[in-house]
Order: structure tokens, then sequence, then C-alpha cells
């Protein structure tokens, strides 16, 4: 039996603290990604809308043979489905697609456009509990702040950002703790940018331990009580993401990581417009791009 540590959510859900993410994984391999995952030990599998796989994830969680109350789903509302209606109509697409139920957790995806109305949306569809919990993901403290004093009914109970030892969040998740906002990490190593598998200070804190810089960033942030997202396709990688509960860093090895933090994004800046018209550009070029494949196989069909 694989030991599986959780953090308990502001309406006392039980959400496994590492999970495994499915961005950037095509389609056609996000199934076995995803089983392989499930067989190795995880139960968190994190999608979204704008990652146009949620068929795929689906697909897993149906042939994985994990009882479903044993998995933690949770999928993003892409900004193009923000405003009441449109998100409350997405979250039923996703539902359909994922094939369940319920999801376990549904996040809006970034902080733009009408994110009142779909937070409202996902409000009253976790009242009627075709969500076990809600929350937001990207938003910096400001935003987070006011969805938590002016948008809301209920307190957000994730904040998924990016988290990785250059970006330490420390100031970001002490404001989340004041509202009880779990913080969920996305890009825990940073995609590998400026040698974070070769961080002297990460790899000299490894050898005490017998484990690799990543598995001591992974092991930082679940000290941290932060929930993480994990995205490999190959599953030798996601056995030794998985083995990080049985050491733990001390609280100097927790310093000399902290001081590796210069609290500045690896890859964008949401206060940049340039970078708010990316977000938008970046979807409909994956669009584009899934209609022209489904073009081209039903041109071999033919």
């Amino acid at each position: 039996m694989k030991i599986i540590e959780y953090v308990t959510l502001n309406n006392e859900v039980k959400m496994p603290i590492l999970g495994f993410g499915v961005y950037q994984i095509p389609q056609e391999e996000t199934k076995q990604a995803v089983l392989d995952a499930i067989d190795t030990g995880y139960r968190l599998i994190d999608t979204a809308q704008s990652y146009f796989n949620e068929k795929e994830v689906g697909e897993a969680i149906a042939e994985c043979g994990v009882p479903r109350e044993e998995l933690f789903i949770t999928t993003k509302v892409w900004i193009e489905n923000y405003g009441y209606d449109k998100c409350r109509k997405s979250v039923f697409e996703s539902l359909e697609k994922l094939n369940l139920d319920y999801i376990d957790l549904v996040l809006l995806h970034q902080p733009f456009a009408d994110y009142y109305g779909a937070y409202r949306a996902i409000e009253e569809l976790y009242e009627e509990g075709l969500v076990k919990a809600i929350g937001v993901s990207n938003f910096y403290p400001d935003r987070i702040t006011d969805i938590c004093l002016f948008g809301r009914k209920i307190i957000p109970a994730v904040n998924q950002i990016e988290c990785n030892p250059l970006n330490a969040q420390y100031t970001a998740q002490e404001n989340m703790e004041k509202y009880g906002i779990t913080t969920s990490a996305w890009a825990p190593f940073g995609e590998g940018l400026k040698g974070m598998f070769t961080n002297e200070t990460l790899v000299n804190i490894g050898k005490k331990y017998n484990k690799t810089a990543a598995q001591v960033i992974l092991r930082w942030l679940i000290q941290r009580k932060i929930v993480i997202n994990c995205k490999t396709t190959h599953k030798e990688r996601m056995i030794e993401n998985f083995e990080v509960f049985d050491f733990t860093l001390t609280d100097e090895d927790m310093s000399e990581i902290k001081a590796l933090d210069d609290s500045t994004s690896l890859f964008f800046d949401h206060t940049d417009p340039s970078m708010v018209e990316w977000f938008d550009e970046m979807v409909e070029v994956k669009k584009k791009q899934q209609r022209a494949d489904l073009e081209q196989k039903k041109g071999k069909m033919n």
C-alpha cells in the first residue's frame, strides 16, 4: 500500500497533497499517462478545459479499477467560459467529458474577464453537490483578497499558483492562509529552467537523504502543506516523484531552500497586458490545431 498524505480543505474535504497533472500531455498519450500515475499510487489527477484532454482523463478513470471515491479529480474553467451561464454550461460539459457524476474540485483558471459571474456559477454547482470543492488559479494576493471580500458566498478552498524554489510564494501563501485557502503548486520544478535540477543547494541537500533535487523540491512543498501537481509521461519518473514520504527536511534545509527565492515568475506576469493577450491567443491556436487534427482524421477515414 503506497503512502498517501492529505490536506484538509476549508470545507473539510480531504485532498491528496501530491497529484498528477496533465498539462501539455498530448491527447493520444493522456489516457496511458493517467493509468500509469494511478497505478503508481497517485489519487489526485489535475486537468483543465484548456488542456483539451478531459475526455482522455475520463477514459483512464473509467478503466483504472480504483473506486471513484478514492480519486480526487480537479478541472479548471477557461476564461472564454466565464460569466454565470457560460461557466455553468461548461462545467456540465466537463462532467460529460470526464464521464463523472461529480468533480472533486473546480477552479477558475485565470484572474481575467467575468470571474465574479463564473464564481457564482461554481458556488451553485457546489451547493447542488455536483462539485465537492471550488477555488481559483493564478489569482495574485490582491485578486484572491478581492474574491474573498467582495465576490463570493463561499471562500475559495484552493488557489493554484506557480510555486517552486525560485518563486516560492511565501507572501501569497501567508495571505491565503489568513482566509483558510490551501495553496496548490503548478510547475513545482519550474520545468527545469535556470538549472533547477542541478541547483547546488538542492543537490547537496538531496545527497544527505539519497534523494534527487526534484525529490527535495517536492518534500519542501509538502512540508509547507502545499498541494503539488507533477507532470511526466515516464512511469519511472512518476515513481521517483512519489517516493518523497520517507524522509523529512530539517529546519536548516528549509531555510537554505528559502534563500533561493527571488520572488520572480519563471514564466509570465499576469499583470503584463501582452501576457493577457497571449493567454487568449494560446487557446485559439490550440483550438485551430484540434480542428485541423480532426479534419485530418476524417480525411484518412474517408
